[in-house]
């Protein structure tokens, strides 16, 4: 059987950008409900989700391929909502969060994997020996975030590039030539971004869509 599975963004699903990449790379029978934590909302909803002043901000994308930029509290709310109703529902085995900003408190009765640890404790695991890691996220102001992506005593330098605007993985990938590992931080980026940093900085790049992937495909 199938392994049941809700994929659940902090934007408008489906998402065409993540989905079918995540499932390129899970060997296994699985069936994906995709669902978004900003699903239903007009765009005067969707900009009251705006960060206030000392909130943490995400980034993501909208059906229509627009980035947005929400505050986690407000997300956070949305996102236990679905969860509640999914476990109320019964109907999925898994509920795989495709964002890898930490939300903290956020639980499920259902099995729940959060793209977030997966990419920081591989990471961390990766770099062990590193003496710099490079860190990318969408914005600039996510860099001062907490992320607890390497073991004590190494280096993380951060950058950004957004994967649905800005479009700046030049210089980004630049800023993080000296680096001996590169994670990209961020479930929008793929591929195509992934080589354009490999390409510039010849160092090793991990990339939370093939890391999430692999955690996920345990599962089937």
């Amino acid at each position: 059987m199938p392994l049941q599975a809700a994929f659940i963004t902090i934007g408008q699903s489906p998402r065409p950008d993540i989905t079918p990449g995540l499932l390129a790379r899970i060997d296994g029978a699985i069936d994906v409900t995709e669902i978004g934590a900003l699903d239903g909302l007009n765009d005067a909803q969707i900009a009251a989700m705006a960060p206030e002043p000392g909130e943490d901000t995400l980034v993501t994308r909208l059906r229509d391929g627009r980035q947005v930029i929400i505050g986690k509290r407000k997300t956070q709310a949305r996102l236990k909502a679905l969860f509640d109703q999914l476990d109320a529902e019964g109907r999925v085995e898994a509920i795989v969060l495709l964002c890898t900003g930490y939300f903290p408190g956020l639980q499920s009765k259902t099995l729940l994997v959060e793209a977030q640890r997966i990419v920081d404790h591989m990471t961390h695991a990766l770099a062990e020996g590193a003496s710099k890691v490079g860190l990318m996220v969408p914005a600039r102001v996510q860099i001062a975030g907490s992320h607890d992506i390497a073991p004590a005593g190494v280096e993380v330098v951060g950058t950004w590039s957004s994967p649905y605007a800005d479009q700046r993985f030049a210089d980004a990938a630049r800023d993080l030539k000296d680096c001996d590992l590169i994670v990209m931080h961020c479930m929008g980026y793929d591929d195509s971004h992934r080589a354009i940093v490999r390409e510039i900085t010849g160092k090793p790049v991990l990339l939370a869509q093939r890391m999430l992937a692999a955690g996920a495909a345990q599962l089937v």
